[in-house]
């Protein structure tokens, strides 16, 4: 299971794995004091994509698209995410107030739908009679 949560909410033992997805440090946390099993600067945004959307929700579905545009370019960034969500709940935690239109969001309804890609067949074989005319 994967979920979203703001860094500045109390850890709790059903986060499982907690990564922080973005690519900057969150404000008013020291290192020390932020209950985290990883930090992944990569998987965030770009720079130049980060400041172009700015977290403006008018423009959040142009936004959307650009970032998983850059997730598919680098699957290496995201794939630690997608063997841990295999495994139990990992929290993808995000420092933006917006909770609905941010990168953490995106990024998890990108890996539930590459868990989903994983769980079922793919391969042209894999449908070979269920789809035959009648």
């Amino acid at each position: 299971m994967i979920q979203c949560k703001r860094v500045y909410l109390e850890a709790e033992t059903s986060d499982g794995i907690r990564a922080l997805v973005d690519r900057l440090w969150p404000r008013g946390i020291s290192k020390d004091a932020l209950a985290l099993d990883e930090w992944l600067p990569d998987v965030a945004p770009s720079t130049e994509l980060r400041k172009s959307y700015a977290h403006r929700a008018e423009v959040f579905d142009e936004f959307r698209t650009a970032y998983r545009r850059e997730l598919c370019a680098h699957p290496e960034h995201w794939q630690r995410l997608l063997h841990w969500a295999t495994k139990g709940t990992v929290t993808l935690l995000y420092a933006a107030r917006d909770e609905e239109h941010n990168n953490a969001r995106v990024l998890a309804e990108f890996l539930e739908e590459e868990l989903q890609r994983h769980d079922s067949p793919s391969s042209p074989v894999c449908y070979q009679g269920k789809f035959d005319a009648h």
